[in-house]
């Protein structure tokens, strides 16, 4: 893009906008890199909406200037989705903030985009109700939407794709539409909701969401578990799975993971084995029944070291050293950085492509404790860097590439819920084959200035 049509749209903005067009430095270093491991890029300005009509106008003025548009929620992606490689105007939706509706009989909420999932949570807890989808980070529903997020308790509630309804969207020329409905289930035409979820900022700006809630379990009972090795935490799991036991988070930490849990959470005191962490939603008969019918399978396994968590805090202390497993991997080698990955594979096979994993992780001689969402057959690699080493980064990222190229042989995927950003477009042709092609020609209809977060996901030619 030209410098002068760089000026020109900054010249609109700024009538437009005001001070909520801000060129400051520490805005946009802000806006210029996710949680990544990725070369940050400055954009030119940033953007404040507070009203879909602001964000169309915001469109419209950046498509007739040929302007890039990246939306950012609050940065929290891990693929580097809102790095705005061409420069342009970032567009934050941080300041469209309000639940509008609670619908308690229907259950369901409809959500501006820069709502959180805990400031949802927040607003539901008198009504017995809850949202559900949890990627860790107190990320936006916009960005959750756009990233297709999902998280560890999506084996009982499902992903983003399954707990949104209905979508307002912004598309690139400024054109506001509704896809979807408050309604469950519809057959009418194309499901465009489900065409946004996922698209990762490069066809429009969501700006207004309906996703289902959930009822509050009237019991919950969370847990962890040692086992001798991943392969038995995991027959176990497919097990549990196959016998219909509805667990409502299942993870999976290997022996090296376990580790850093240790170092970072000093008085978790755990041993140093693969281990699951486990919880169980339901009545408290219903979840007696559930922890009994899987510590037998548990036993059957070579399971140990049964710790049970009942009370609340006890089990948010869980589950937050959970969350914070990527800190607790970088305390095994402090002052590195840390390459991420996100495979998901059927979960028959997961045990398979695990052990080749460790196997890959072993010949490069580098630390890499291992993570997963074992009830979906998604696991991750926090691959650990010294930063001033390039070579060593040479070598992650090789590891990653050989981790995805097995995902793949597995019949799986490069990513299980993080999304493709910056470093994972290489891999889709090959995953998705023709497939691959047609999502370029929906890119090419619905942007054909390719103003839309551009040179991610798709490559317009």
């Amino acid at each position: 893009m030209s410098n002068a049509n760089i000026d020109a749209t900054m010249t609109a903005l700024r009538e437009f906008l005001g001070d909520r067009l801000s060129t400051g430095a520490s805005i946009l270093d802000q806006h210029s890199h996710d949680e990544a491991y990725t070369k940050p890029v400055l954009p030119d300005a940033v953007a404040f909406p507070e009203t879909t009509e602001e964000v169309s106008q915001i469109l419209k003025i950046c498509s007739q200037h040929g302007c890039p548009v990246i939306p950012y929620g609050i940065g929290s992606s891990l693929e580097g989705h809102i790095v705005p490689v061409q420069g342009g105007i970032t567009v934050d939706t941080s300041r469209m903030n309000a639940v509008l509706e609670i619908n308690q009989s229907d259950l369901d909420a409809v959500v501006e985009p820069g709502v959180t999932r805990v400031q949802l949570n927040e607003a539901l807890r008198a009504t017995g109700l809850m949202f559900t989808v949890d990627p860790g980070a107190d990320a936006s529903l916009g960005g959750m939407a756009a990233t297709r997020a999902s998280g560890t308790n999506t084996v009982r509630y499902g992903t983003m794709a399954d707990n949104v309804l209905a979508l307002e969207v912004v598309l690139p020329d400024g054109q506001i539409i509704h896809t979807g409905s408050r309604a469950r289930k519809s057959s009418t035409g194309y499901d465009l909701t489900h065409l946004f979820i996922g698209s990762e900022g490069t066809l429009g700006i969501i700006t207004k969401l309906t996703v289902k809630l959930h009822g509050q379990p009237e019991h919950v009972a969370a847990a962890t578990c040692a086992f001798p090795d991943i392969a038995s935490a995991v027959d176990s799991v497919i097990l549990a799975i196959q016998m219909g036991l509805p667990m409502a988070r299942i993870e999976l930490l290997d022996e090296v993971q376990m580790k850093g849990m240790n170092l970072y959470n000093p008085d978790m005191g755990l041993p140093e084995m693969p281990h699951l962490f486990l919880e169980f939603h339901g009545t408290e008969a219903g979840v007696a029944e559930q922890v009994e019918s899987f510590a037998g399978l548990v036993e059957e396994h070579g399971g140990s070291d049964f710790r049970w968590a009942t009370r609340t805090e006890d089990r948010n202390r869980l589950w937050q050293a959970r969350h914070n497993a990527y800190y607790a991997g970088k305390a095994l080698r402090p002052g590195c950085e840390g390459v991420v990955t996100d495979c998901c594979v059927p979960i028959s096979a997961l045990a398979g492509c695990i052990a080749r994993t460790k196997d890959l992780i072993a010949a490069s001689g580098l630390i890499a404790p291992l993570v997963g969402h074992v009830g979906d057959g998604n696991f991750h690699l926090l691959i650990l860097v010294d930063p001033d080493q390039s070579g060593e980064l040479a070598q992650a990222r090789d590891l990653a590439n050989q981790v995805n190229m097995l995902a793949l042989e597995f019949g799986g995927t490069v990513s299980g819920e993080h999304g493709i950003g910056l470093g994972k477009r290489k891999y889709l042709p090959q995953e998705h084959g023709a497939a691959y092609a047609l999502m370029g020609v929906l890119k090419k209809a619905v942007d054909p200035g390719n103003i839309m977060n551009p040179g991610k996901l798709v490559t317009l030619n």
